[in-house]
């Protein structure tokens, strides 16, 4: 936007005469009519009316908006060729030392002296600014000066008034709940940045005044001029008063003032930069008592200013957030008066804009509060960045508060009512907790507890939401209970469904207080260890209560050492086995507790896995054949009833002939009972399998090839022939286990000729290989 400013110094050039003026009026809006020419603010749906003219000069002052829907970069120096400097009043102002209050009547709005007889520019803040510019930039330094000079006494007189209107209204105002905002164009980050303009030309006088004594002199655009000749400009300022301190206050009315926000992603990020830019500048000075008294006056002012201020009580829900400016405020007051610098800070920490109850525009308050209500959804660009801002405040409070209860209380609350971002609140929570727990000293615990619970409300706002750091944040928070001390470890415990997943409550929060680590790290003795190990047992049972399926094995887990906790864990499985958990979780249960040393408990859940199980003809490779292997062997070695019991499970729940037929085998080449621990007195000969239960296994199997033979033979490919073949020969491995077993094959096989006869070639390999 450097075309804009640049070409309203062109346009404004004091000397430029009429013809030149009309050439460059004709040459922008050529520009501006091209349809590639730049918008103001980078975004096509702002259609502000003609805000440069504030004024009206020339004929065409009040010019329709309509006829203009969008503003270019030229829009402004288009509408500044309306503009002269014939004005009377402006000639005085730049260039007569003599001319005094002649005619003063400071209760007029548009005076044109103060009080003191100063003089007074009530131009549009940033066209006048303009002209300041423009006069800088031509060469006419001490004439820029002094025009810079009226305008900032006319600002801080508008202040002063601005006041007295507020509080005269501030009752009616504050009780309707609603507010207004006074500028549609904010002066930070406007395309013509006024305030910057003002402020450069106040500080390069300012540290003039800081070198005159050493003989020096002022470069104004290459232009040397001597310091004597800016002594009458000193008659319009304070006793006592510089050009750096008018400079200074300039800058804080700029960034305190309220403005909405703009349309467009470059004007948004355009008012990031000008207030970033400005309060850099500003750290550059060094704060002396004056410029302290006066940090004060504009923070009493932006506290009391109501909708002339980006601090007043109420603001406009769309207004620019002064979190980057509060933050610099408050470093710069915390010294002098913390008071007044929490104040600003916690007034700031506000962001309307996210907030649902936000206060909305009002058009029936007193004619002279302008209220601009535009009807938009606000498409705030910087948004993230403007949270983030947000966040460092809230942070830089933190840290000074520390040790100071009553201020982190204070801090606290408001962190809780107005950051909205969970991430953000952790940020802080970690920051608070690296405050606190500083190396060279013992913890800050009240800081630590702030830290607490900060952490808290994060687990409360993302517990139904999902966040891709939700399981380090959960162990975050242990750490930082842990930490806090083991009453905050219970606590946590004992509320954990306000805040946590059953999952994340029994494998993070219960196994990491009852790790090792942290028993150690507590200094814990032997009570308050059981203490702790009973309310995660508890918490774990709780847990498993509510969502069995992801929590049982975890509870049994944590149980291992408690009899009865560990038996309620147990019946809680059981309980659960036959509606809410799968066979997988099930047989995982059921493998723990053959590590654990309780086969026939294992062999129980196994039993309830099988029922939940379906094995199709065609599942040959289905993950859950290793558990059904496992089930079975471990039936096979607990003794003959514990098998007998679950083959007519494994015959109803796997329907995979290949499967069948290896339990098959695996069962009749050992004895059942032989492995266990306590043989019993019918497991020393191998079972029958002209008997019951492995007669019932063997008759599925044959069953089992018979129907997959079907199966496939309905869709085979000639390229799945020879593969066929391999199936037909292990199928009759199974058939020939029973005592008629051939007769049974060779049927099956006249059958298999018979009803696909048309398949010769197939057939033809069939009796190769069978007869």
């Amino acid at each position: 936007l450097l075309n804009c400013a640049l070409w309203m110094c062109i346009v404004l050039n004091p000397h430029c005469k009429p013809e030149q003026k009309a050439a460059w009026l004709r040459q922008l809006k050529k520009w501006n009519s091209v349809d590639v020419c730049p918008l103001e603010d980078g975004n096509h749906g702002n259609e502000l009316p003609n805000l440069t003219n504030a004024l009206p000069q020339g004929a065409h002052g009040n010019q329709d908006s309509g006829t203009r829907p969008h503003r270019t970069v030229f829009t402004r120096a288009i509408e500044a060729c309306d503009l002269h400097w014939q004005d009377s009043h402006l000639q005085h102002i730049i260039n007569d030392d003599l001319y005094t209050n002649y005619c003063y009547h400071d209760n007029t709005e548009n005076s044109l002296f103060d009080s003191r007889g100063w003089l007074l520019w009530h131009e549009h803040v940033p066209t006048a600014c303009a002209r300041v510019d423009a006069l800088r930039s031509h060469g006419y330094p001490r004439e820029a000066l002094r025009l810079a000079i009226a305008i900032v006494n006319t600002l801080r007189r508008q202040q002063q008034k601005q006041l007295e209107l507020f509080r005269n209204h501030k009752k009616d105002l504050l009780h309707k709940g609603v507010t207004s905002i006074t500028n549609l164009e904010g002066w930070v980050g406007h395309p013509l940045d006024p305030i910057g303009t003002l402020f450069s030309t106040l500080m390069e006088t300012g540290r003039g005044d800081e070198d005159s004594s050493q003989g020096g002199f002022l470069d104004f655009s290459g232009t040397k001029i001597e310091l004597h000749l800016f002594p009458s400009t000193r008659r319009f300022l304070e006793e006592g008063e510089s050009y750096l301190a008018l400079a200074v206050e300039t800058a804080l009315m700029g960034l305190g003032q309220q403005r909405i926000m703009p349309d467009g992603l470059y004007a948004q990020e355009k008012v990031c930069r000008n207030e970033e830019h400005l309060i850099a500048k500003l750290q550059e000075v060094d704060l002396d008592d004056t410029l302290v008294k006066i940090f004060r006056k504009q923070a009493v002012f932006l506290l009391e200013g109501g909708p002339y201020s980006g601090l007043g009580e109420l603001i406009y829900r769309e207004s620019v957030p002064m979190h980057t400016f509060a933050k610099y405020l408050f470093t710069c007051l915390l010294p002098h008066d913390a008071e007044l610098a929490y104040k600003i800070a916690l007034r700031a920490m506000r962001l309307p804009v996210l907030e649902s109850t936000a206060p909305s525009g009002d058009m029936s308050r007193p004619h002279h509060i302008v209220s601009v209500v535009p009807n938009r959804y606000p498409r705030w660009f910087t948004l993230s960045h403007i949270e983030s801002q947000q966040c460092e405040l809230a942070s830089t409070m933190l840290t000074a508060a520390k040790g100071d209860a009553r201020s982190l209380e204070t801090v606290l609350e408001s962190i809780q009512k107005n950051i909205h971002s969970s991430s953000h609140i952790f940020k802080l929570a970690q920051d608070a907790f690296k405050i606190a727990t500083l190396m060279d000293s013992l913890p800050d615990i009240t800081l630590l507890k702030v830290s607490l619970e900060l952490g808290l409300q994060v687990m409360r706002m993302t517990l139904s939401t999902l966040n891709w750091r939700r399981r380090e944040m959960v162990r975050w928070l242990v750490t930082c209970a842990t930490e806090v001390g083991v009453y905050a470890l219970d606590s946590i415990m004992q509320s954990w469904f306000t805040l946590f997943t059953p999952t994340e409550a029994t494998s993070i929060v219960a196994t990491t207080v009852m790790s090792n680590s942290t028993i150690v790290r507590l200094h814990l003795d032997c009570h308050q260890q059981e203490n702790l190990a009973s309310s995660a047992r508890t918490l774990a049972l709780q847990c498993a209560m509510k969502d069995p399926q992801n929590c049982a094995l975890s509870a049994l887990t944590l149980c291992e050492k408690d009899h009865i906790a560990f038996e309620t864990a147990y019946q809680i499985v059981l309980d659960a086995a036959t509606t809410g958990m799968s066979y997988t979780q099930l047989f995982t249960i059921a493998r723990y507790m053959e590590h654990r040393g309780y086969p026939m408990r294992a062999y129980k859940l196994a039993t309830l896995a099988m029922a939940h199980l379906n094995l199709s003809y065609n599942q040959d490779t289905h993950p859950a054949i290793n558990d059904v292997l496992w089930a079975c062997a471990l039936s096979h070695s607990l003794g003959k009833n514990e098998l007998a019991a679950i083959i007519p499970l494994v015959v109803k729940s796997v329907k995979c002939a290949t499967v069948l037929s290896d339990i098959l085998r695996r069962c009749t080449l050992t004895t059942p009972g032989m492995v266990a621990l306590h043989s019993r007195r019918n497991s020393g000969k191998l079972m029958s399998l002209d008997k019951a239960p492995l007669r019932q296994l063997l008759d599925a199997t044959i069953g089992a090839y018979i129907n997959t033979t079907h199966s496939r033979l309905t869709h085979i490919s000639p390229r799945h022939y020879s593969e066929f073949i391999e199936f037909l020969s292990k199928a009759r491995e199974t058939f020939l286990m029973a005592h008629d077993g051939h007769i049974q094959f060779t049927q099956f096989i006249d059958n298999l000729k018979q009803i696909y006869k048309g398949k010769k070639k197939l057939m033809m390999l069939v009796r190769e290989r069978f007869g």
